[in-house]
């Protein structure tokens, strides 16, 4: 038996973790071989991802810390990345956006596995200015701008069918309107990377691992790349 293969007469796959692995070939990642600057770097990648057919190579996972300690993770989408830093938008009465205001750090981390990568960013959050947020609002699908409107996001609901009313409501409320406002309570962060790491899986789980740790003196901010054992 596989360790995939379903039992005779039952429906749950025998699944081995133990014996799970995948054997990482691609080559060495060098120093040499990074940009000085991890966030043309991050790019760099995302555009071989993107081009390799890594399925939503801009999603990632966002971990927030609350108020007691407790750490959630989530993904979302990255929709910009520029040289501040990882922006993403969400609705400000979320419960991740209720931990960025207790806490406002985070840590992001893009998982193509199919392409045995990894990037890791660790910073501080700021909220995005109303202006960034509604020039980037009127880019989206009118489904998800109506979507935005009908859901109270991380609050309970009595069921889908409930969910689906509420978007009809809000549906019948802005009709054909060209334009639909930006909810109150929708915006957007930027991540400000502080701590960015590259991971390429390598054979015999000798993984390279290079990271960019920054320092900073005023106004002076310089990346600094160290390489980590695995």
């Amino acid at each position: 038996m596989s360790d995939y293969d379903v039992p005779a007469g039952g429906s749950v796959p025998s699944v081995s973790l133990p014996a799970m692995r995948v054997r990482y070939t691609p080559g060495p990642l060098h120093e040499a071989d990074v940009d000085a600057s991890p966030l043309v770097q991050v790019r760099r990648w995302l555009a071989e991802a993107l081009e390799a057919g890594v399925p939503e190579p801009n999603a990632m996972v966002l971990s927030t810390v609350g108020a007691a300690g407790e750490v959630s993770s989530r993904h979302v989408l990255l929709k910009e990345l520029d040289d501040l830093g990882f922006v993403f938008y969400t609705n400000l009465a979320s419960r991740k956006a209720a931990q960025l205001a207790q806490r406002p750090r985070a840590s992001l981390c893009f998982p193509w596995y199919a392409m045995s990568r990894q990037v890791s960013v660790e910073g501080s959050v700021t909220l995005l200015d109303r202006a960034t947020v509604e020039q980037y609002w009127h880019q989206r699908p009118r489904e998800s701008q109506l979507g935005a409107w009908a859901s109270d996001q991380s609050r309970p609901v009595a069921s889908r069918e409930a969910l689906h009313a509420r978007l009809a409501e809000v549906s019948r409320q802005f009709g054909d309107a060209e334009l639909i406002p930006v909810p109150d309570q929708w915006g957007g962060y930027r991540v400000l990377a502080q701590r960015v790491e590259l991971w390429q899986g390598q054979p015999g789980r000798l993984h390279d691992r290079v990271v960019y740790l920054l320092d900073e003196d005023g106004d002076d901010r310089r990346w600094r790349l160290v390489r980590l054992q695995p």
